[in-house]
């Protein structure tokens, strides 16, 4: 399952190698620069994947009434349900994401005075994947059989971020801006990373917003969540 996982995700890759097959260059940006762009999303995601994604089965506990068996022990409903059923094969994912990330890093030959955002963008990426399939799993008090539906926020997300946000329409880019922050996952702090001015014009000081923008969703999905476990209702016998 860990060699499974790690060839899975090896198609990303392989698309982009085919797109960089046909042309030199995607939205301005070259091979290496969309790998690392991939790379640091995909990492941070692939984390979240395996320690956080159980969060969207809350529906499945809910509907068959053993979301009860969570409440009652004397540790958070969230720890117990990433803990559920923990995918140590998922491993192999990250395994994956990381070789591309090393790989990009070092053909790209990146100014290590600008390194240190590196490490910042994996682990503000982690915070807000994490963030996302909270709110995901919140939703699904509401919207019990839609998991499907939400899970176009987190896995969809992942797919948006693995290119230059520059490829997509401007109100896209703006609701992933200012709405949703995908972009504060590897685009804002990743120009500051590759010495690259924004294609679309964003302000300069918006590179270094990604902790705060990470921090404000977690804050929300803590909310939602919150508010989510207040409002269940068990389902009775």
């Amino acid at each position: 399952m860990i060699v499974l996982g790690f060839a899975t995700t090896a198609l990303d890759v392989a698309v982009i190698l085919v797109v960089f097959a046909n042309t030199t260059t995607l939205a301005g940006f070259s091979r290496d620069e969309v790998l690392f762009l991939y790379g640091t999303a995909s990492l941070a995601f692939t984390v979240c994947d395996m320690f956080v994604s159980n969060i969207d089965r809350v529906s499945q506990h809910i509907k068959a009434g053993t979301f009860d068996t969570f409440l009652i022990r004397p540790v958070s409903a969230w720890l117990q349900l990433c803990a559920d059923r923990f995918n140590a094969n998922r491993i192999g994912r990250v395994l994956q994401a990381g070789l591309v990330l090393g790989y990009a890093v070092a053909a790209l030959d990146l100014d290590w005075r600008r390194a240190w955002m590196i490490p910042v963008m994996v682990i503000t990426g982690i915070v807000i994947f994490s963030a996302l399939w909270t709110l995901a799993g919140a939703v699904q008090f509401v919207l019990t059989d839609a998991p499907e539906l939400v899970n176009a926020f987190t896995y969809g997300g992942h797919q948006l971020t693995q290119y230059p946000l520059s490829i997509y329409a401007r109100d896209l880019v703006r609701s992933v801006t200012y709405v949703l922050p995908l972009a504060f996952v590897n685009w804002q702090p990743g120009l500051y990373a590759l010495g690259r001015d924004d294609p679309l014009g964003t302000p300069e000081f918006m590179r270094f917003l990604g902790p705060a923008a990470a921090l404000a969703l977690a804050l929300a999905a803590a909310l939602a969540w919150r508010q989510g476990i207040r409002h269940y209702r068990s389902t009775g016998s």
